[in-house]
């Protein structure tokens, strides 16, 4: 996020309940419409169809919950954080609330290219508890675990195990886990596909609920909160914009 017309903001926003069936598109619809309710003053890009400067984290998959969206907006002059955590969830579709937000420094990275990870909590059926824990330990000590994925409408048979940073048990049908967004977003689904494969008992795994939890952004080998890094500093004179690393 540049800056070039002023001031931009990260959002942290949460998607719960109903509101999860709708698409990415249609989240970037409600925002806009949340922003012109608000009568934000937004900054807009030039040319023949000026647009207003905002910028979004990774899609999230139509059906899943979150309370760790992120997206990025440019103002054109400052407001105050809690006037518009305020103001813009008043304009938001039930099941959707900012949740935080930070001034940035100019010429931010975009979170597009920051966010190096991403953190879910799955809920599961068609196995036993003892079978999962026994399908998540054989998957954490293979090498390689080799599934069929699709990427617009191209298959292919992929190695996905080095994309998976963490995977536990968090309770009798519940899993945590941690996938990279490097080289490619690696998806939820393809980690189940992945479980299955790893004994007959796993083979009718399914997940039921899936609620992304966290988004991180690495700095000098720091996992971050994508609110408390590059937040315009409220120092004096020339270290006023300077970008921060991690808290």
């Amino acid at each position: 996020m540049r800056g070039d017309a002023g001031h931009p903001y990260r959002i942290r926003f949460a998607k719960r309940g109903p509101v999860r069936f709708i698409s990415h598109r249609d989240v970037a619809r409600a925002f806009e419409r949340a922003f012109r309710i608000a009568e934000l003053p937004l900054a807009f890009s030039s040319g023949f169809s000026p647009h207003p400067k905002v910028s979004f984290g990774p899609a999230l998959a139509v059906g899943y919950e979150s309370d760790a969206e992120y997206l990025d907006v440019e103002l054109t002059r400052p407001m105050p954080a809690d006037d518009l955590v305020a103001a813009v969830t008043a304009g938001l579709p039930e099941g959707m609330a900012v949740t935080g937000i930070t001034h940035l420094a100019d010429r931010a990275p975009s979170l597009q290219e920051e966010i190096s990870s991403l953190g879910y909590r799955v809920t599961v059926g068609g196995t036993t508890p003892e079978a999962l824990a026994a399908a998540v330990e054989a998957f954490r000590s293979a090498p390689e675990i080799r599934v069929p994925v699709s990427r617009k409408g191209v298959q292919s048979v992929d190695d996905i195990r080095p994309s998976v940073l963490a995977i536990a048990v968090a309770g009798p049908d519940v899993l945590d886990v941690e996938v990279a967004t490097r080289p490619r977003t690696l998806r939820v689904a393809d980690v189940v596909t992945g479980l299955r494969t790893m004994s007959a008992e796993a083979a009718s795994l399914e997940e039921l609920r899936v609620l992304r939890t966290r988004q991180w952004i690495e700095r000098g080998g720091a996992r971050c909160e994508p609110l408390d890094v590059d937040r315009r500093s409220d120092a004096p004179e020339g270290a006023a914009r300077a970008l921060e690393a991690c808290a």
